[in-house]
């Protein structure tokens, strides 16, 4: 059974995160030839001052 852990920066839209889900177990499907009931899709949001890029917060670099 595959599992899909995705860390999202916090604040992206359910509908986005639902169209997200819907293609990655529409691939991981396809390609390891599974049902998609066997496919997992977890999303774990992360705030921007948690989450660092080139040594800084994502916070901080928008600013």
């Amino acid at each position: 059974m595959p599992f899909v852990n995705i860390r999202i920066l916090k604040g992206h839209s359910q509908k986005r995160k639902d169209e997200i889900a819907r293609r990655v177990t529409e691939a991981v499907s396809e390609v390891a030839e599974l049902p998609k009931e066997a496919i997992w899709v977890v999303f774990e949001d992360v705030t921007a001052p948690d989450w660092y890029v080139g040594g800084k917060t994502v916070e901080k670099s928008a600013s």
